[in-house]
């Protein structure tokens, strides 16, 4: 059993704009061919536009919660999802390389970013010696162990 808690206000306008740009998603669902998703797109715009000049904000709460159950009782099945997005099959299959695979590269590779590893020398060797002085103790370890 799920309990519906708010975790944040949302405002009246991007309730609208959620609702607005959910519908036309469950258009896109529907409708595969252009000229078709761009006519009802149409006309669920000229929908809101309608609606849009209610001044009263509890008839306005309203239309947007009967707007809101409209379009959950007339979702598509089976919702198109971008791959990168959350839900997609390709979502987090990036893999980021660690920063130490930069230092196993040919002596080639590096002679066409000489500016880049000249800086990139010189940082690792203030990182190292930041370390000792943070660490001086693990520092001390770490030699003694090597010799």
């Amino acid at each position: 059993m799920t309990v519906d808690v708010p975790i944040r206000l949302v405002s009246h306008a991007r309730r609208v704009c959620s609702l607005y740009k959910n519908a036309l998603r469950n258009i896109e669902n529907f409708a595969y061919l252009k000229h078709i998703y761009r006519y009802h797109a149409v006309l669920m715009r000229k929908r809101f536009d309608d609606n849009a000049k209610i001044r009263d904000l509890r008839i306005a709460k309203q239309m947007v919660i009967d707007g809101e159950k409209e379009l959950f009782e007339s979702m598509h099945p089976q919702p198109r999802s971008f791959a990168d997005s959350p839900g997609g099959m390709a979502y987090g299959r990036t893999v980021v390389p660690p920063d130490w695979v930069v230092d196993y590269w040919h002596p080639s590779e590096k002679a066409a970013y000489p500016e880049y590893f000249a800086r990139r020398e010189l940082r690792k060797k203030e990182y190292i010696e930041w370390y000792k002085k943070t660490y001086p103790d693990v520092a001390k370890k770490i030699q003694s162990s090597q010799h």
